[in-house]
């Protein structure tokens, strides 16, 4: 990975930048988006940054990018130095960014801070920050069903197949669980009888982690592997091990030809596009209209899966197409209570609470199970479905801590 770089030398490149755009006459509103890791490593950086610069494209803004920024003091002196460079909204990536940003957006009360996968912007109360997400827990979901449609062949074709499946996943964090559960959802509705190791890396991205995770799991029976992880560590390795794999944040297909089958992906640019429309029609960017909590699903073109690979079972594009339907048109949901018990019961309040951790700042008594199913993001747009479901075996992370 390539190492930080100094903030002291940001400072300069962005004032030179800034510099060269006066001179050449450059009015383009200019907008910020600091990431945590360089967009050639990590494919969900690479997600972001991609959904950034098409967004510039199309609406005209100035894009400035800064890679490889740390979840610590430094992302604060990134987001304060776009601001002071003449960013009007700046966007950080990375859940451990949230702080800082926060930091920044009380200095800055005239410039709009938007970060992704936070949880604090609604208890905050400040004018000038969000949190933003998707209800990708229904692509995860969407892209079970493509998995399960596989593990169903695979146990067609040879019985003495598991029911088994491994996931790859970074923190015990809810984004991460919601997705994992969700996955799982998605396979347990084709192959009823489903279960699903998960283990932890305890990193976003640690490549050799990550490989070793899916290792781990492959020689413990799984059969197919899916990740909430960055690198291409864990499709490598089902590669190699000529096992199916599903994928997150976009296509592997370039790095596992012979065994990716579909990736779920938050497509960032409707968000892009609403909060920069939101400020250039504003009377000035601290007035423009932008809600504590943002979250696009489907219908918004935030949630995506890409392309299917040349591996899945017979049926799956008519199969997806299916169930998408229904997503959309709510006749689905994915956290139905009734597909799934939790330590042997149904679930409930009382066994389904998530913790403070997500919902520190939610009202006494928030329901989230009504209408017989769980409303992940429907109250915040940050996940907040942090339950290990029975089918589920939490296997801790590869490298425990002594």
């Amino acid at each position: 990975m390539k190492k930080v770089r100094l903030v002291s030398l940001l400072a300069l490149a962005a004032a030179s930048v800034a510099g060269l755009a006066a001179c050449n006459g450059n009015a383009k509103m200019k907008v910020g988006l600091i990431c945590l890791h360089p967009a050639d490593s990590s494919t969900y950086d690479k997600n972001f940054v991609e959904a950034f610069k098409e967004s510039a494209k199309k609406l005209g803004f100035n894009p400035i990018i800064r890679e490889n920024v740390p979840e610590g003091p430094e992302c604060r002196e990134v987001a304060e130095n776009l601001a002071d460079t003449g960013c009007k909204v700046v966007f950080a990536d990375s859940f451990g960014h949230e702080d800082y940003m926060i930091e920044a957006a009380k200095k800055h009360p005239t410039v709009q801070f938007c970060h992704a996968t936070g949880t604090k912007a609604a208890a905050e109360k400040l004018a000038n920050y969000h949190n933003a997400f998707a209800s990708i827990y229904e692509g995860r979901y969407l892209a079970g069903v493509v998995a399960g449609m596989k593990l169903q062949a695979m146990k067609a074709a040879d019985a003495s197949v598991a029911s088994k499946i491994g996931y790859v996943a970074a923190h015990p964090y809810a984004e991460v669980m919601s997705g994992y559960t969700s996955f799982y959802l998605g396979v347990k509705s084709i192959v009823e009888d489903v279960t699903m190791d998960v283990k932890y890396t305890d990193s976003w991205y640690d490549e050799t982690a990550e490989k070793t995770a899916a290792k781990a799991l492959i020689a413990g029976g799984a059969v197919l592997i899916s990740q909430h992880a960055d690198s291409y560590g864990a499709p490598t390795a089902c590669e190699e091990a000529k096992v199916p794999n599903v994928t997150y944040n976009g296509s592997t297909a370039n790095v596992a030809p012979e065994t990716f089958m579909v990736s779920s992906r938050i497509n960032w640019s409707p968000f892009y596009e609403f909060v920069v429309n939101a400020v250039k029609e504003a009377e000035s960017p601290e007035k423009a209209n932008i809600p504590a909590n943002w979250c696009g699903g489907f219908k918004e073109g935030s949630v995506e899966l890409s392309e299917l690979g040349k591996n899945v079972a017979p049926g799956t594009a008519e199969k997806v197409a299916e169930v998408k339907a229904k997503l959309e048109n709510g006749s689905l949901k994915v956290f139905d209570t009734s597909k799934f018990t939790v330590k042997g019961e149904a679930p409930s309040e009382a066994n389904m609470a998530p913790s403070k951790q997500w919902t520190f700042d939610y009202p006494d008594g928030t329901e989230f199970i009504k209408g017989g199913y769980y409303h992940e993001s429907e109250y915040r747009s940050a996940p907040s479905f942090d339950v290990l479901i029975d089918g589920i075996n939490d296997l801790g992370s590869v490298n425990p801590k002594e």
